[in-house]
């Protein structure tokens, strides 16, 4: 019965000597501790050799610490895929395969092709026989395209064989597992269906036959020699073939077929490959045998390989220009992914889509993130193809990708995934510094193409550079038809956009099961708009239980604004950074309050940002009064202004009015960060004592003075 955490957070401190980062978010120093620990060892940031307890030869840092290990974060060169893949961590690599959740890629460099191997072990063991589920890169800002694509591509669940990134099918013993469990299998289907067969034409001889007879000749099958399962001829190459440095990936190369890329697994039958033209290239590797290549950073010839199929087979062989190949697909189904539209544009290099429909397909990831790397066409290409049959993704997060125009490409592949039968993607999360199209238009785009998502959140910094060439909604968009969704959750930022009803209203029409609405940086066109957007949530949302407003003027809008407090469906409103008070009087502060006192169903209200100060916070404490009805679970007041002599007024007011209601009250949490509490504090620190006897308090050291000088400065 007693806690051990106290005894991992002085470990923490014997052994890291730093302070951690956000401690007091902290639930489990056990595990903050081993993860840390684990990834310091790794990439040799803490010393062993420097901690008596653990400079012991009996002793395995790594070892011991990574069945514990939930998320590991892997950076530079990718030094710790490398050790991890050494012969010696090899039990290290059993239990992260078991353990391991998350998987984050952060600051990567461009490394060589004995790393890239590595890392493709490790990816291999990590997700498609282990339990990895998420994997994020972030802060890559000229990203090695080899080695992106690679780590997309095995995230998607597919093994690129037959170059010198990858190994023999033979060097994974699960692999050769699943090979024996499957050549086993279809040895003793083919030795059943033998035997049936016979027993059916042998007529009355068969009948003759005992049973025990009929059961020896199966055994006598299933012991003989057996022939080894097929192989992808792909994955016999030799380590004798020395890659070619000569072609670039710009060059290009010819393509492989998807068959022979994707698995060294048996494949039914052999497809045909089309060839590149050879516009453009400069050498040609003689070194390279037909259905072969030693180029190791040919990642694009595997992504991009065309192998269309007709109903009378697959295609001949044959060159063909860049149209061509956009001409064909586009004339396929039309569940294909990115075609090579406007909007993802190529410009030389290799074309067309991934053909999966052959490929064996290992166990992939459920979410993807990549925040702060930037995505060309090409890559975008790339993505859209992987996300066409990546079926177990759920949770897509696009971050300051500089997607512009080729957004549609990523949606391109969306759209066919949607239509798999095994769909179970429901989160899409885009954000980006500049919109190419108003917000309210993409919105529509990604529903129209989705319909299946819960969760939609789309946010941008600022319009695009050339307003000029910047799409503009028009006003039928409004009258667009959207299909009936599932939208739980939507988020919207504008970029200083003026917020017109007229474009959300078929959004929320088609979103029936909405629940979460959040408008950000939006611009009201006039006093009108705020009305009509109440009129219509009244309408079409009756399942709304969150609505918040960040940075949006609602100065001159106090009646909407006390409409929305009344509302007896919402349980959360948001007005942070409204300017709620800029122009108000003390009645709209006593309307607030007796609004809230009278509305049961509300519990939590967050009024960041809105310049309350002393006087305001006072005044809140009654809401809480002996005659409220209010069931307010948690109030945010964070960035308003307020001083310590504030503060412990509210408290005492709080007090009294819980000595009123008889030591009961609903008020469980409140939020104070970046206040003026350093004013004094002596008075702060009585406050907050005080107030955490009352309900759970969150806020921070926050230097005020500093503040205040870099908002002149800024002036």
């Amino acid at each position: 019965g007693l806690s051990t955490q106290p005894i991992w957070r002085k470990l923490w401190d014997d052994v890291m000597k730093t302070r951690p980062p956000n401690s007091e978010s902290i639930t489990c120093w056990r595990k903050k501790f081993l993860e840390t620990f684990f990834s310091n060892v790794l990439h040799g940031v803490l010393d062993v050799s420097s901690d008596w307890r653990l400079h012991d030869r009996h002793f395995s840092p790594l070892l011991h610490s990574s069945p514990h290990v939930s998320q590991l974060t892997l950076c530079n060169m990718l030094q710790g895929a490398v050790e991890l893949t050494a012969k010696h961590n090899h039990k290290v690599l059993e239990n992260l395969a078991g353990s391991l959740r998350v998987l984050k890629f952060q600051h990567l460099l461009s490394c060589d092709q004995s790393i890239r191997r590595s890392l493709a072990l490790l990816l291999h063991r990590l997700i498609h026989h282990g339990s990895v589920s998420q994997v994020s890169m972030c802060s890559w800002p000229v990203p090695d395209t080899v080695l992106l694509v690679l780590i997309l591509t095995m995230s998607a669940g597919f093994w690129r064989s037959g170059n010198a990134l990858a190994y023999h099918s033979s060097s994974c013993g699960l692999c050769r597992e699943e090979d024996k469990a499957q050549s086993q299998e279809s040895a003793q289907e083919g030795a059943e269906r033998d035997c049936n067969a016979e027993r059916e034409g042998s007529g009355g001889e068969n009948q003759k036959r005992s049973p025990k007879e009929a059961d020896a000749r199966v055994a006598s099958v299933l012991s003989g020699p057996r022939s080894p399962p097929l192989q992808n001829p792909a994955c016999e190459e030799t380590s004798s073939e020395v890659p070619c440095g000569h072609t670039s990936i710009q060059e290009g190369s010819s393509p492989r077929s998807s068959s022979e890329q994707l698995s060294c697994h048996p494949i039914p039958q052999k497809t045909r490959r089309w060839q590149k033209p050879a516009v453009g290239r400069k050498r040609r590797c003689l070194r390279r045998s037909r259905g072969h290549y030693a180029d190791p950073e040919d990642l694009y010839d595997f992504v991009f390989t065309v192998a269309r199929e007709d109903n009378s087979g697959l295609l001949d062989k044959t060159r063909t220009t860049e149209g061509e190949i956009a001409e064909n697909w586009t004339s396929s189904s039309p569940g294909s992914p990115c075609t090579g539209h406007a909007g993802c544009k190529k410009r030389g290099g290799p074309a067309g889509i991934l053909s999966l429909k052959a490929a064996h397909h290992f166990r992939s990831v459920s979410t993807l993130e990549l925040f702060s790397i930037p995505l060309t066409g090409e890559t975008c290409r790339t993505l859209s193809n992987l996300l066409s049959s990546w079926v177990s993704l759920e949770n897509l997060v696009l971050s300051y990708n500089g997607l512009n125009a080729n957004i549609s490409c990523i949606l391109s592949g969306l759209r066919a995934l949607s239509r798999h039968p095994e769909c179970r993607f429901r989160v899409l999360r885009v954000s980006d510094m500049f919109s190419h199209m108003p917000c309210m238009e993409l919105v529509r785009c990604i529903l129209s193409a989705l319909p299946q998502l819960h969760t939609l959140s789309v946010s941008f910094d600022l319009k695009n550079q050339l307003e000029g060439s910047r799409p503009e909604a028009s006003p039928s968009c409004s009258e667009a038809e959207i299909p009936e969704s599932c939208l739980e959750v939507l988020e919207i930022r504008f970029p200083r956009e003026p917020l017109h009803t007229a474009f959300l209203l078929p959004v929320l029409k088609a979103s029936k099961s909405l629940q979460q609405l959040s408008l950000d940086s939006a611009t009201l066109p006039c006093p009108q708009e705020l009305g009509l957007l109440l009129e219509v949530l009244r309408e079409c949302t009756s399942n709304l239980k969150k609505l918040s407003f960040h940075d949006v003027n609602l100065a001159e809008h106090q009646k909407e604004v006390l409409l929305l407090l009344q509302d007896p469906g919402l349980q959360e409103i948001t007005f942070s950074f409204c300017r709620l008070f800029e122009s108000s009087t003390a009645e709209f502060l006593s309307e607030i309050i007796n609004t809230v006192k009278r509305n049961s169903s509300l519990k939590s209200l967050k009024l960041p940002g809105n310049r309350l100060g002393n006087h305001r916070l006072v005044a809140l404490a009654d809401i809480f009064s002996e005659d409220s009805s209010s069931s307010l679970c948690q109030l945010d007041v964070s960035s308003n202004c307020i001083k310590p002599d504030g503060l412990l007024e509210f408290t005492k007011k709080l007090e009294g009015h819980i000595q009123q209601r008889g030591g009961q009250l609903p008020f469980t949490h409140l939020r104070l960060f970046q206040n003026w509490l350093d004013q004094d504090a002596e008075t702060a620190q009585e406050a907050l004592r005080r107030l955490k006897a009352v309900c759970s308090v969150v806020n921070d050291a926050w230097d005020s003075s500093q503040a205040f000088a870099d908002y002149i400065s800024v002036m």
